[in-house]
């Protein structure tokens, strides 16, 4: 049986997206699942948390962000729209959240069908992949979730028949996201051991190397 993997992670987070094509190839080298499971992002989990943060914090994000994308070749730009709504200046976080939440749920139905990493390694291709302006718009996301082999139209009729159930599977991952030891994304845990960011999957590797992790044939 391969060993198992939970990756916790938010469509806000350019660290969770710098992460998805170094942890894709290593699925594809080595004998163990990566489990996405879709939570929120800090601005809507807590609102409060950007106006606590030192200013200096975003800044550094911006940078860094580039410069990881630049270093490991991975087409980057933010999402036009961002998918979360704060104004920027002031940093309110508005009540409503229509993007991030038709994200995370998506997000969460792709992990309920089994099909979690592929959607949101696709999906986030198209925010910050740098060739799409308004990727909420058109057939952006559909062609997305045709590539992870789902069809988007299905995925949100369900959602909304029962949007209660996907919610309930967003709040049981940000349950265990929270009992894993970190708050941050993205997460990976094994065997409730959090490796937080995308520069941590070396030591995930040699923890699971340490567990018999096999090279796929």
């Amino acid at each position: 049986m391969s060993l198992s993997v939970d990756l916790f992670w938010s469509f806000r987070s350019p660290y969770s997206y710098l992460s998805l094509p170094k942890a894709v190839k290593l699925v594809e080298q080595y004998d163990f699942v990566i489990n996405a499971r879709p939570v929120y992002p800090l601005a809507v989990r807590d609102p409060t948390f950007f106006k606590r943060t030192d200013p200096r914090f975003a800044r550094y994000v911006v940078l860094d962000s580039f410069r990881v994308a630049q270093k490991e070749g991975i087409p980057f730009r933010f999402p036009r729209p961002d998918p979360i709504v704060q104004n920027m200046q002031t940093l309110e976080v508005t009540a409503e959240q229509p993007y991030i939440t038709r994200l995370t749920r998506l997000g969460a139905a792709a992990q309920l069908a089994g099909r979690g990493l592929a959607f949101i390694r696709e999906v986030s291709s198209v925010l910050y992949g740098g060739a799409v302006d308004n990727w909420h718009e058109g057939d952006h996301l559909a062609k997305a979730a045709e590539r992870a082999g789902l069809d988007l139209a299905q995925l949100e009729a369900e959602i909304a028949a029962d949007p209660d159930r996907y919610d309930e599977t967003i709040r049981s991952n940000e349950r265990d996201h929270a009992a894993s030891g970190h708050w941050g994304v993205p997460t990976f845990v094994f065997k409730g051991e959090p490796f937080f960011g995308q520069d941590r999957l070396d030591l995930l590797l040699w923890r699971l190397q340490q567990h018999g992790l096999k090279e796929r044939d």
